[in-house]
């Protein structure tokens, strides 16, 4: 173990959009530990998000792919890593669907690749680093932390199209919005049954992080999140496009009638819980985490038009035919019904009362105040918007890193 920090982990994907707001959060809360943010630098892989920290003294990048097996393998012996934050990921399903043979093998191939190292390396400690955990010896510090989804649940029936009360509720709740579509929510315990290359990826990379516990002591645990949004998300992803072509008045492209139904969380809560899992969670534990705060996306889309048009000065007042003065969106016009995406699952929704209940986590902040926020983010940092969109931000790690 290295003498000058008092742990050494690994973070990979450490540059997409969930994975610089863990490493932002952990290099800067925990001075006492050495970040190593490992990403490839794939089109959603942006090191400019994490320009505030690049510089601290116990932040380090390494550009590497995660199948990459001997390099993956020779950074934890030089770094002498005891714990891994596992991001890294291909995650838009409608790539997938294009494209299954990459998400295989960088979700399904990567983790085995992140696993076959951590074993070969932590098995390979002398006492008394190793102390005895099941069938083999790891350190307890030694933990390997798999990021999931909530789509290898697969979907829920919508039973309640209109909505009904929530049997519960978070601070991310929404305060004028806050319904169930159905009595049924994802629980840990759930069968697993996905329905895109994405999610069957991701639920084999499930299984192999389980079977590393079971067979070899691995000490791994697994999380599965609903939908996440905030600040630095790639604009392939609802949210930043749709604020991005409001903004510009571009068609807003809507699947099917825009009914499906997801569980929506702030990037930052997500980050929070990460951290409170990592070091408190149970060893061979599965927890979800979620925000109770479902929406269908047409009406979540509607909430976008509405903020992003108050933001920028376009909401117009009219008169009714009884007098009553109201606000309109000249955006709504933009919102456009496209053919429904194949084998689109129609609603998620999360039960995360397992971490509220054994740990203490819930979400921070209310829907409304989380969308505001993010809103506001996207319209301030429109040259952040201006790079992703053009690639310009790939020349980021050739300007920095090159000739260091």
């Amino acid at each position: 173990m290295s003498n000058q920090f008092t742990r050494n982990i690994i973070i990979t994907g450490g540059a997409g959009f969930i994975g610089n707001h863990v490493v932002r959060l952990f290099v800067n809360k925990y001075p006492e530990y050495k970040i190593i943010n490992l990403d490839k630098l794939t089109y959603a892989g942006n090191l400019a998000n994490l320009k505030d920290i690049e510089d601290k003294p116990n932040y380090k990048f390494v550009k590497m792919d995660i199948c990459d097996f001997d390099g993956v393998l020779k950074l934890m012996q030089d770094e002498h890593v005891d714990g891994i934050i596992h991001l890294a990921a291909e995650s838009h399903v409608d790539r997938s669907i294009k494209d299954p043979f990459t998400f295989a093998q960088t979700n399904v191939m990567g983790t085995l690749s992140l696993l076959q190292a951590a074993k070969a390396y932590w098995e390979s400690q002398p006492v008394p680093y190793q102390i005895s955990i099941f069938n083999s010896k790891f350190s307890i510090p030694c933990r390997f932390y798999h990021i999931s989804t909530d789509e290898v649940y697969g979907a829920l029936e919508m039973t309640h199209p209109d909505g009904i009360e929530p049997p519960f509720t978070t601070k991310a709740s929404s305060g004028k919005h806050h319904l169930a579509y159905g009595e049924k929510f994802f629980t840990e315990d759930l069968k697993y049954q996905p329905h895109s290359p994405y999610s069957a990826a991701k639920a084999s990379s499930d299984h192999f992080v389980r079977a590393f516990h079971d067979t070899f002591g691995l000490p791994t645990i697994v999380t599965n999140c609903s939908n996440n949004y905030g600040p630095y998300q790639f604009p392939e992803k609802l949210i930043p496009l749709f604020i991005n072509n409001i903004r510009h008045r571009k068609p807003l492209p809507v699947y099917g009638k825009g009914e499906n139904v997801r569980d929506w969380l702030y990037v930052e809560d997500h980050a929070r819980a990460i951290d409170l899992i990592f070091h408190k969670g149970k060893i061979a534990e599965t927890y979800n985490i979620g925000g109770f705060n479902e929406w269908k996306n047409i009406d979540i889309i509607k909430v976008l038009i509405q903020t992003v048009d108050k933001a920028l000065g376009r909401v117009k007042l009219e008169t009714t035919e009884t007098g009553e003065t109201i606000e309109t969106y000249p955006d709504m016009a933009l919102i456009t019904y496209v053919t429904d995406r194949a084998g689109h699952d129609l609603r998620y929704a999360i039960d995360s009362s397992k971490l509220q209940r054994e740990l203490g986590w819930e979400p921070s902040l209310q829907f409304e105040e989380g969308i505001e926020k993010t809103v506001r983010w996207y319209l301030d940092n429109q040259a952040w918007m201006d790079n992703v969109t053009s690639g310009d931000y790939m020349k980021y790690y050739e300007e920095m890193y090159d000739n260091r």
